[in-house]
């Protein structure tokens, strides 16, 4: 389905267009369509922005990388 719209260039910009389309080929609705589609393509689905720091800031000491014989939740909570 098509939808027809009329729209009002300036004057220098439709010259613009029309060299451009008789060089190419194309029609200047096509050249058109063409640029509205490049500006308003639809987005790529957002997924998500990687971790790239620390998930907590804080200024306490670190605890232990690996602990044997403690509680995780200690670490957390201390």
């Amino acid at each position: 389905m098509l939808a027809t719209t009329t729209i009002e260039l300036p004057e220098p910009l439709h010259e613009r267009l029309k060299q451009r389309s008789e060089g190419s080929g194309s029609p200047i609705g096509s050249l058109i369509v063409r640029a509205v589609e490049q500006v308003y393509a639809e987005p790529e689905p957002r997924k998500g922005r990687p971790v790239t720091g620390p998930l907590i800031c804080g200024t306490g000491k670190l605890g232990p990388r690996f602990p044997a014989d403690e509680n995780p939740h200690d670490l957390v909570l201390s």
